[in-house]
């Protein structure tokens, strides 16, 4: 999936991006032995990148940026100017699969530090989230606003069940117990903000 910009490599070993690795893969919920598997550089190597005791070369940072969901010209953050980041549709990273119903894109982009996301999700009838294939529970703290954007859903947060239709914005402590039911009869599709860390008054 990475692509390898036209840049000497010399030049990628002056760019210092280990913390900035430290903090893709902690938004993720890697460990560095994950993060390893997924790109084929060693656990020790990655700890050492993150720490900022070496500078990979060009091809051990395309190899982490693709265990990363990334382009390299992402991870080195070369297609980004100034404080505008813009994420085009064919960048949107996506989980999901047909077999599932539930379809998942990730229109935020990948900063480090961020404490946010937006994500996009597209659930045909009869099917919820919450499936093995979805991203783990949300950490303790973490608020979540959600809008119907088609369709109509049923939130199920803490043991109740919350009707919801096209047009219904809804926010719930996300660290409760929680899924989106689609009851049909057609597809629904949910835009989602996750916000992580705020903590219940």
């Amino acid at each position: 999936m990475a692509t390898s910009p036209s840049i000497p490599a010399a030049d990628v070993e002056r760019i210092q991006i280990g913390s900035r690795v430290r903090a893709l893969r902690d938004h993720m919920g890697l460990s560095l032995r994950d993060l390893a598997e997924r790109c084929g550089v060693s656990a020790t190597t990655l700890s050492q990148v993150e720490r900022g005791e070496t500078s990979p070369t060009l091809q051990v940072a395309a190899r982490i940026a693709t265990g990363l969901d990334l382009r390299l010209s992402q991870l080195l953050r070369l297609d980004e100017s100034g404080s505008v980041t813009v994420v085009r549709p064919a960048d949107r990273r996506r989980s999901g699969s047909p077999e599932t119903g539930h379809a998942i894109e990730l229109l935020s982009p990948p900063l480090p530090g961020q404490r946010s996301e937006l994500t996009r999700h597209e659930l045909q009838p009869g099917v919820r989230t919450g499936n093995a294939e979805d991203p783990p529970m949300h950490e303790p703290g973490t608020r979540e606003i959600a809008l119907v954007e088609q369709g109509t859903l049923v939130l199920h947060c803490d043991g109740v069940d919350h009707p919801l239709a096209q047009g219904d914005c809804v926010t719930f402590d996300a660290d409760l117990p929680h899924h989106f039911f689609n009851p049909g009869p057609d597809p629904a599709v949910l835009l989602a903000v996750v916000n992580a860390g705020l903590r219940r008054s």
